[in-house]
């Protein structure tokens, strides 16, 4: 690191498959990239205390559990760019892990590991140096496998403090959700030596493979907290047609996963002569009943993240960028280009160089925003001149409306009208490969019946698949955090049927890009999942010895082609 160069592959498009070490695929440069090294180093010295503190019996101030959410999920893939804000999260962890060692005394026993004594430098040019130093991969040369379960632990918290963070917006917090976080990143700087790369040879290795398998539980529970929070606030999703194609006049496209900021900016922007429209992965918010009762929620414009350049920016051979105001949310943002880069805005923990970010008022205490200068620059560009013919496509069957019709569904799998399910989503992406889905959801049965979630489904979300015993063949479950509203469904199947997970005709064709899909991934393996087909890819991360693991206990399939995997589904 000391030649100012960098290191990740935390991402499904890691450069080569084997990892991004000049420039990220995702656009970060090595300057963020040391940034969010160091500050990821400054989290685990933190968590080190904090579970110092928690294993005692103590209790951590909510403004400590905020900024650990916070703080992670900025290093998440493409959520955020800016060297400033990275500093700021430097600065701020220095005063956090100054005061929780005061806090916990002499509660630590045995070795305090570097990452809890290291002292952060004063000035920025020297935090940034030091930045370069540090080495949050430790074990990489001397114990792959160790190196392996160590980052597959990391990604998978850090998707997890996202979804911690979404529903912590809404005031819903669960204090294991928070405890574990401690105590996997304070296991990450734990300096055990590992004496052996054989994955069953070596104790270290299996507490670490128990923690990771603990921290897809512990998902499930974080998950359901945010399920909890967006149906509180919003009522639960509905069988909705949305409108894909726009109208006449001002507008802002909202962009990400946070629902909370969509209901904001729709409070602020009633009566105001402004269209709203999602975008990616917001696609859902149109099914929820407290956001889609707003008649200026339009629907949705655009598909998947990764074509937001093109959407956003080249809309005609001059370039001249998407006439309305565009916020994003959350992660999912890429390079603005100059078409467009006058009416983009961030929020949250997104942020890129120079683009105007709308704050909270007070962080944990507070989390009202206001979204006006993203209303003046809507109205100020005009928006569209014209209507579209409007089309339409479904969303909201989440577990509350599937449940509602499960004696249906049940009686449909046991006359035989349904034989099979199929969960098709996670994240999509931009690496060639991805046609898979396409393809595969096209040769699906027509007795069968396919789940999506997740940015995936825009890979063939706006085809017609018919029905089939009077439901949908494709059903939109949401975003990729309601998988949560998958296992339930599934469950309930199960019991229904009076069999196992494993035992139900369903089968899993998994996407995944970042690190909320590992926490997903890591889900399914705890509670037994097995057969689930990956891809477009394998995680870089994951060490030959580890995924041998993984493939031997779970099955685990890299996909191959889609008529190949089909017929073994059906097999």
């Amino acid at each position: 690191m000391l030649d100012n160069t960098m290191f990740c592959y935390q991402c499904e498009q890691t450069s080569r498959g084997a990892g991004c070490t000049a420039l990220g695929v995702c656009g970060k440069d090595s300057t963020v990239s040391a940034l969010q090294d160091l500050l990821v180093y400054q989290l685990e010295g933190i968590a080190f205390y904090g579970n110092a503190i928690l294993a005692a019996g103590g209790a951590l101030r909510p403004e400590v559990d905020y900024f650990l959410l916070d703080a992670l999920f900025s290093t998440l893939t493409n959520v955020n760019f800016d060297p400033a804000r990275f500093l700021a999260y430097l600065k701020e962890s220095r005063q956090v892990k100054v005061a929780l060692r005061a806090e916990a005394g002499a509660l630590p026993t045995g070795p305090i590991p570097a990452a809890a004594t290291y002292m952060l430098p004063e000035d920025d040019a020297a935090i940034q140096s030091a930045a370069y130093e540090v080495d949050i991969r430790p074990d990489a040369e001397r114990s792959p496998d160790l190196q392996s379960l160590k980052d597959t632990l990391l990604y998978g918290a850090k998707g997890m403090a996202a979804y911690a963070h979404h529903a912590g917006v809404l005031g819903a917090r669960d204090a294991a959700v928070n405890a574990f976080l401690y105590k996997a990143l304070a296991a990450l700087v734990q300096d055990e030596p590992a004496d052996s790369d054989a994955v069953a040879g070596s104790d270290r290795i299996a507490a670490l493979l128990g923690l990771v398998l603990e921290l897809g539980q512990v998902n499930l529970k974080c998950m359901e907290m945010l399920d909890r929070a967006n149906t509180t606030a919003f009522g639960h999703p509905e069988p909705t047609r949305v409108p894909v194609t726009v109208k006449r006049g001002p507008f802002i496209v909202v962009s990400g996963h946070d629902l909370a900021d969509l209901g904001q900016l729709l409070q602020q922007t009633a009566g105001k002569g402004i269209n709203v429209y999602t975008h990616g992965e917001m696609l859902p918010a149109n099914s929820y009943p407290g956001l889609k009762k707003y008649p200026h929620l339009r629907g949705n414009y655009g598909g998947a993240w990764q074509v937001q350049q093109r959407e956003f920016g080249d809309l005609d051979a001059g370039g001249s960028g998407l006439p309305g105001a565009i916020l994003m949310t959350t992660n999912c943002i890429l390079e603005p280009r100059p078409s467009y880069a006058d009416r983009i805005f961030t929020t949250g923990a997104v942020g890129w160089p120079d683009v105007p970010h709308i704050s909270a008022r007070n962080g944990v205490k507070d989390f009202s925003k206001d979204f006006s200068p993203v209303i003046e620059r809507a109205l100020a560009l005009g928006g569209w001149q014209a209507d579209e013919p409007e089309q339409t496509i479904i969303a909201g069957f989440g577990h509350n409306a599937l449940l509602s019709n499960a004696g249906a569904i049940v009686e449909a799998v046991k006359s035989g009208q349904i034989k099979r399910f199929f969960l098709v989503g996670g994240c999509d992406g931009a690496k060639t490969g991805r046609n898979y889905y396409t393809r595969f959801a096209e040769l699906t049965p027509p007795d069968s019946i396919m789940l999506t979630l997740g940015c995936g489904k825009y890979r063939f979300n706006k085809q017609d698949f018919g029905t089939v015993a009077g439901f949908p063949r494709l059903l939109d479950v949401g975003q990729c955090n309601d998988a949560y509203s998958a296992i339930r469904v599934a469950a309930a199947l199960a019991e229904a049927l009076n069999c196992g997970l494993n035992d139900l005709p369903l089968s899993m064709v998994v996407s995944w890009f970042e690190q909320k899909a590992v926490c997903i991934l890591l889900t399914l393996l705890s509670l037994g999942v097995k057969n689930i087909y990956l891809g477009p890819t394998l995680p870089a991360f994951l060490s030959p010895n580890v995924l041998k693991l993984l493939v031997e206990q779970y099955d685990l399939h890299p996909i191959s082609t889609p008529e190949a995997d089909l017929a073994a589904m059906l097999n």
